[in-house]
């Protein structure tokens, strides 16, 4: 059964998903890991496994992370979208500075009237009917 995101998905992330894949698989050889010991350090099944070296979009990000983790890359999703790397979002904050900066000064009022105002209202007295 087909899922509807990878049929919607842009063939530049379908690419590097795959890429993604491949890399997790170098570096588990690297480390002499096989996908038995990968799937086991991250509890999950050697076929889910087998699909992160893939690239499948339908694995779960969390499974994606776990694969990071075991690899010793604990830190890689806390930097992927960081705001002061995103080029686009810091140009568009730097479109919306005002180009000036102003204080605003509290007002002052006279002294007859904030000499009234912090005194309390008198009591109101009931009318009997």
């Amino acid at each position: 059964m087909r899922s509807a995101v990878t049929d919607v998905l842009p063939v530049k992330v379908k690419r590097s998903l795959a890429k993604f894949g491949g890399d997790l698989a170098r570096a588990r050889r690297k480390r002499a890991l096989t996908v038995a010991m990968m799937a086991e350090r991250m509890g999950v099944a050697k076929n889910t496994y087998l699909r992160v070296e893939k690239g499948d979009p339908k694995v779960t990000l969390g499974i994606y992370a776990m694969a990071l983790f075991v690899l010793g890359f604990p830190d890689v999703f806390g930097t992927v979208a960081d705001a002061s790397r995103d080029e686009i979002g810091l140009a568009l904050d730097e479109e919306h500075l005002p180009k000036r900066v102003r204080v605003k000064r509290p007002r002052t009022s006279s002294s007859s009237s904030s000499s009234t105002a912090l005194l309390p209202a008198p009591p109101t007295r009931r009318q009997p009917p």
